[in-house]
């Protein structure tokens, strides 16, 4: 079986559990996953036979002769089948070469008039992963969604020393609709990190980096990781949180992937969207569900109502409230920041 999923890094993320569960529920299946080289990273400790290839459409495989090249190395696959799990015009190009070759190809549905009417009747939309084992069963190999985490044998070790309870905090997502306003993320932080809890900030390069590392440098038992690390180490250290706190964005499909419990706060986006992390309960979310909610099934740059309600009305002591659920605080101050 030759599946395809080119991008994100969230959904990405997502194929794993289904992917895992097929190979290990049919180890006699041949699958080759074809996706870009950085996504490829994510593959750890896939079962023997998984194969992942990494296509670089910017240089390799770059416009139509490189598309032609990657055909002429997929050809020499032979598979018996297509999974595509993108659905998207580069995809395309690949289910109809193998289409007039007489391979069987499915594709996942993405439902997209259905999620436009999402955004009028707050109708729940199927989990992708769900939707992923869905194309396998077209496809004659139906699935149970077996997958725990990609450390099977417990978390690896990790590049820096972690002091429990460890709580990891994602705060920053690609869009700003779904990202909680960062000066109250930071009361969060403080909030969390005066009763007792471990702090690791979780960010990119660059402007991230320097906001995680100010508020780390002003707040005790809080470090940050952001632009330290590759993804592979990441996700190691994911795997020793006791609990992670993300928005809807790629880091929480990435904790969850390393069996760590997520809390994860939605804006303009909303867990009925089909995107909440594979494994996670939905009583861990924070959504207000606000009749303007969801706005948008992947995210926006700004409220188109102007008020940004759905984020502006959680407090961060919601948001340890919910960390309190699953991970008592070890110290019950009287006066902690608000």
């Amino acid at each position: 079986m030759l599946i395809i999923r080119l991008s994100a890094l969230g959904d990405v993320a997502m194929t794993l559990p289904a992917i895992y569960s097929l190979a290990e529920q049919y180890p006699s299946l041949d699958i080759h996953v074809l996706t870009r080289p950085f996504f490829a990273k994510l593959f750890i400790n896939a079962p023997a036979n998984v194969e992942v290839i990494g296509a670089d459409f910017k240089r390799e495989y770059k416009g139509i002769r490189g598309m032609t090249r990657l055909l002429r190395r997929l050809a020499r696959l032979h598979p018996d089948c297509v999974a595509d799990l993108h659905n998207v015009l580069r995809s395309w190009t690949i289910d109809t070469f193998f289409r007039l070759r007489g391979v069987k190809v499915a594709m996942v549905r993405k439902q997209r008039a259905s999620r436009r009417k999402l955004l009028r009747n707050h109708t729940p939309q199927t989990n992708f992963v769900d939707r992923y084992a869905q194309v396998f069963a077209k496809l004659g190999y139906p699935i149970h969604l077996t997958f725990r985490s990609i450390f099977p044998d417990g978390a690896p070790g990790s590049p820096v020393e972690i002091q429990h309870p460890a709580i990891g905090i994602a705060p920053f997502a690609r869009y700003a609709n779904k990202t909680y306003p960062p000066d109250r993320m930071f009361r969060a932080v403080r909030l969390l990190a005066s009763q007792g809890y471990h702090i690791y900030l979780f960010g990119g390069r660059g402007d991230e980096a320097e906001t995680l590392g100010k508020w780390a440098s002003e707040v005790s038992c809080c470090t940050s990781l952001a632009g330290q690390f590759p993804i592979t180490d990441e996700l190691a250290i994911m795997a020793h949180m006791d609990a992670m706190i993300t928005m809807d964005s790629a880091n929480q499909h990435l904790a969850a992937l390393t069996g760590t419990r997520v809390v994860s706060i939605w804006g303009s986006t909303a867990p009925i969207c089909g995107f909440l992390a594979y494994g996670q309960n939905p009583a861990d979310t924070i959504c207000m569900n606000l009749p303007c909610q969801p706005c948008s099934v992947a995210g926006m740059p700004e409220c188109p109502l102007g008020h940004f309600d759905c984020m502006n009305r959680i407090t961060p002591q919601a948001i340890a409230d919910k960390i309190h659920g699953i991970v008592p605080p070890p110290l019950q101050k009287q006066n902690t920041p608000s």
